[in-house]
């Protein structure tokens, strides 16, 4: 388990029973174990146990486990809600008279990038943000340019994205 709760599942395994250490255990790595499995036997002493104070756990009534996100997942949070990051820096690019596209394989990159971070979906504004930044000074400033294409090439390798400018052909921006 990655983030904020990483070896809470240790602690639920030995209250379980399940045999962790010594010669008789079921080694398995942490790809064969599912966590999301351990984390649905949490109880208010296990995270006693994890180190949180007893007067927070009081405020935590119901305890529940979520299933990790899938790429699949990722890639549908930033793309269908009605306030999608996608949709926010494709209405930014509009206001200058510019159309935003993002290419499928640059959407697989970003969610690929969040899940390596291991920070699910509080990632992808981050690495979105990361491959928009520059374009986002550089498109108020030019008026030629009618379209920006984001490739997974921009997500991957930092290449500036594809621009297309009125009147011309397609360049890249420098």
């Amino acid at each position: 388990c990655g983030g904020a709760f990483d070896g809470l599942d240790k602690i639920i395994e030995k209250r379980l029973d399940r045999k962790a250490i010594g010669f008789e255990a079921e080694i398995k790595s942490s790809k064969e174990r599912n966590v999301g499995d351990i984390f649905k036997n949490v109880q208010s002493h296990d995270l006693l146990k994890f180190g949180m104070i007893p007067e927070l756990i009081g405020r935590l009534p119901v305890l529940s486990s979520l299933d990790a996100l899938s790429k699949a997942d990722l890639i549908r949070i930033l793309t269908e809600p009605k306030n999608a990051i996608t949709k926010q820096y494709q209405t930014l690019m509009s206001y200058d008279g510019v159309r935003l596209e993002f290419e499928d394989d640059a959407l697989d990159a970003i969610a690929d990038k969040a899940i390596n971070m291991q920070i699910g979906a509080r990632g992808l504004r981050g690495v979105t943000e990361n491959v928009m930044t520059d374009i986002m000074y550089s498109v108020p400033s030019d008026p030629s340019i009618i379209k920006v294409v984001i490739t997974a090439d921009c997500v991957k390798n930092g290449i500036e994205p594809l621009v297309i400018r009125k009147n011309s052909a397609e360049d890249i921006v420098s």
